[in-house]
């Protein structure tokens, strides 16, 4: 939520893991694996992961003369021989290195996201590959953007969050409906805007996984309420619906 609420005001955000300051309990472990978890997260059109290559090699240049530039990964599974082709950074220029590159680019590719591996020093390298030149090597996403949400979505389906709703808004939601407040009896747990939250009927049938418009604090309030009542209610709306359908997975 917070990302997306800087992109809406035209700020763009740096996200940065620090080797040097990096906790163990909350690290990721390196940038590029970071860059894939964040353009998952906004359901980015495209990530460009920048390398002191020219791109992926069918092995490592720097050691073999026949080495090849690949142009272009499609949306089957990477081989064993690709995850072989990866080979270390010598740059020194912090931990990742063109394997964790791979493993980046996969994770995006499963979420939805086209990934480019490029090399950096390459002058005005961005410009030019968002304006749509060729260099480096592309790898086509695994899943389209919806598919990847979904996936997405379903990774919180272990949350103890949840939001206990009525017959009325089971059925709604069986026949391809969005969550109304006024589908909702009460909540268990605590949760922000944006959030994952299971939603359970009053016996802990569990039904579906979705991304909450509101808050608990707010959702509390609209507990049962109408759709035409949240901005007074609330003094804002975020939307008619607690869960809309595009952010939602059936269980």
């Amino acid at each position: 939520a917070t990302l997306e609420a800087l992109l809406d005001q035209g700020i763009i955000p740096i996200v940065n893991e620090n080797d040097t300051i990096a906790t163990e309990e909350i690290r990721i472990g390196d940038n590029d694996n970071l860059s894939a978890q964040v353009a998952n997260l906004i359901e980015a059109d495209l990530l460009i992961l920048l390398t002191d290559q020219d791109g992926l090699y069918t092995c490592d240049p720097r050691s073999n003369k026949n080495a090849k530039l690949i142009a272009e990964v499609g949306p089957e599974p990477f081989s064993k021989e690709l995850w072989q082709s990866a080979g270390g950074s010598e740059s020194g220029l912090g931990i990742g290195g063109m394997m964790t590159k791979l493993q980046a680019a996969d994770l995006a590719r499963h979420g939805g996201t086209e990934v480019i591996i490029a090399r950096g020093s390459v002058e005005n390298i961005l410009m030019r590959l968002t304006n749509g030149e060729t260099s480096g090597t592309k790898l086509l996403p695994v899943v389209n953007k919806l598919e990847g949400r979904k996936r997405r979505i379903l990774s919180g389906s272990h949350t103890k969050n949840e939001i206990v709703i009525d017959a009325g808004a089971v059925q709604a939601l069986s026949r391809g409906g969005s969550l109304l407040p006024a589908g909702v009896t009460h909540i268990n747990g605590s949760f922000e805007r944006g959030d994952a939250v299971k939603l359970v009927t009053a016996d802990k049938k569990s039904v579906a996984v979705g991304l909450t418009n509101y808050g608990t604090a707010d959702l509390q309030k609209l507990c049962g309420k109408q759709s035409a009542e949240i901005e007074t209610i609330l003094g804002f709306t975020f939307g008619d619906e607690a869960i809309h359908r595009d952010h939602m997975v059936l269980l």
